[in-house]
């Protein structure tokens, strides 16, 4: 029993040791991505190398099992996975001191590789977080083993000569130099050291980001040239539990791969317009957007992560250059006027890569590069200081956030980030009813029950949507006034149900006279189709 005890508490020690090597290498990979810049963090790249290798249906999987907590579940599974590799390399390092600081030294060279390999990397600075991480843990960890391995050799010798324990109880009659408390003592100096560490990198990153918060604080949006018509009375339907026409900037949703919110200064910000066809390439700051004549539009997106009744989907007021202004100002022309370009591609600072149909964009659609939503400047979350959108199109290929550079050229030529992991080149929005009220299993009381929701067919508009309760007719709902074509539209209808449990199905038709299909899909490879339906308990 003595034996298991000792051989299980230096196996724990070494655990611990291998821990705190892994957290002082983060520690220290925090504060050298603060002075290089936050997004070649190790924990940042590596969760971006394992997003843009994630096959797309798991992808798919994650944003529907953990909505836009995904990233978050990807960042602590990685914290996770490496505490546990740390371990491992901890105990290992009990026999094989040199070995265990190879493993960590290994590990710091997968981050490297991952930030050099990244879309968005500015070169090798970006692997520095990673190399000066695990030389600082792996100098930990071989240390601490040492201290291990001093205090086991000195109590053998004790062991020898007295007959007492290998491993010191703690209670202070072992005689060794390095007994249990020297080693906690030695593990909490280097807990301390790298918290120290790593809350100066996270204060530095903070303070990177202060001028671009202070940049979006002192921007003025000017007034619209062309103002969004006022809404419609009664667009906004009087039903407890229907969606808001107007999605609030913090509830509205959000879905993309960056691990860290890119904060990007007005001051530096540029947009180059160039590539095929671009006779007049240019370079636009921010300032010269706003001295632009801006418009002002309400749009609904869609995300084509939606499936058949699902969150992403959500209005707001924009306000922006028109897309198409600057387009010809550079001498674009579309693929139908002879233009030899069909695909705009709009990258983000952060990398990614979304293609658009160039005939789309310029076919007199509101498409804008978007400076401002429901009032204010764009929250970082949603794209700041400048964002595109096309509506009608999922935003895979038409709602670039932190935009800054425009290539045409052809869908034969390039494909970009999610064309190349089997998602549709292009990709219109499908017309879609969700049922918002009743709740899914919900018991409805009252003679009256008012079932409501809402409908979208961007860019095409909704002009019937008919629900059907449990197998019998299709019946008209009542339709809220619509705003415009690209907005999504409400609905109502008051059904007296008999006792029981009730299937309410619902479908829409959009503006060219189409009906929604009901052929079921899912969201890979052009968006989710299929009718929403909700089991309901009455009476």
């Amino acid at each position: 029993m003595s034996s298991f005890r000792t051989t299980f508490s230096r196996g724990a020690q070494g655990a611990v040791a291998g821990l705190l090597s892994g957290y002082t290498a983060l520690a220290v990979a925090e504060l050298t991505a603060s002075l290089v810049r936050p997004q070649a963090g190790p924990v940042n790249v590596v969760g971006g190398a394992a997003i843009d290798r994630t096959p797309p249906a798991l992808k798919d999987y994650a944003i529907r099992t953990f909505g836009e907590n995904d990233k978050l579940v990807l960042q602590l599974g990685i914290l996770a996975t490496l505490g546990f590799l740390a371990a491992v390399l901890g105990v290992l390092s009990l026999r094989h001191r040199r070995t265990g600081a190879a493993g960590v030294l290994l590990f710091g060279m997968v981050g490297a590789a991952a930030a050099l390999t990244r879309p968005d990397t500015r070169g090798p600075a970006d692997a520095l977080p990673s190399l000066a991480g695990v030389l600082a843990g792996a100098a930990v960890l071989y240390f601490l083993a040492g201290v291990l391995a001093g205090a086991a050799v000195l109590y053998f010798l004790a062991g020898k000569v007295t007959k007492q324990p290998v491993l010191d109880t703690g209670t202070g009659d072992g005689g060794s130099l390095w007994s249990r408390r020297g080693f906690l003592a030695t593990a909490s100096v280097t807990a301390v050291a790298a918290t120290t560490v790593g809350a100066l990198g996270r204060t530095l990153i903070g303070m990177r980001g202060q001028g671009a918060v202070a940049s979006r604080a002192a921007v003025k949006l000017p007034a619209p040239a062309s103002p969004a018509l006022p809404l419609p009375a009664g667009v906004q339907l009087k039903t407890e539990g229907i969606s808001p026409f107007t999605t609030s900037n913090k509830d509205f949703y959000r879905v993309d791969t960056a691990l860290v919110v890119p904060k990007v200064d007005t001051d530096s910000w540029r947009l180059r317009i160039h590539g095929k066809g671009v006779t007049r390439p240019h370079t636009y700051t921010f300032q010269e957007l706003l001295t632009r004549p801006l418009i002002e539009r309400d749009i609904t997106l869609t995300c084509v992560s939606n499936e058949v009744g699902g969150p992403y989907v959500g209005h707001a007021r924009w306000l922006g250059v028109r897309l198409a202004d600057l387009l010809r100002e550079c001498g674009v022309k579309p693929p139908s006027k002879g233009g030899p370009a069909d695909q705009l591609v709009a990258r983000s600072v952060d990398g990614m890569t979304l293609g658009s149909p160039v005939d789309d964009v310029m076919d007199g659609r509101d498409a804008m590069l978007a400076v401002g939503m429901n009032g204010v400047p764009l929250p970082f979350e949603h794209g700041f200081p400048v964002r595109m959108l096309v509506p009608g199109l999922y935003g895979y290929v038409s709602a670039c956030k932190w935009i800054e550079d425009i290539e045409l050229t052809t869908f034969d030529a390039y494909d970009p980030y999610w064309v190349k992991r089997n998602w549709a080149r292009k990709a219109p929005i499908k017309t879609q009813a969700r049922i918002d009220t009743p709740k899914p299993f919900a018991r409805p009381t009252g003679e009256t029950v008012m079932v409501a929701g809402v409908a979208w067919a961007q860019h095409r508009g909704i002009t019937r949507v008919e629900i059907r309760i449990d197998d019998g007719p299709w019946q008209d709902t009542d339709l809220a006034p619509q705003a415009n074509t690209d907005t999504w539209r409400q609905w109502s209808y008051p059904w007296n149900p008999t006792p029981g449990g009730h299937h309410l199905t619902v479908r829409a038709t959009d503006g060219t006279g189409q009906a929604q299909t009901e052929q079921r899909t899912r969201t890979i490879p052009d968006g989710a189709s299929g009718w929403h339906s909700v089991f309901v308990t009455t009476g």
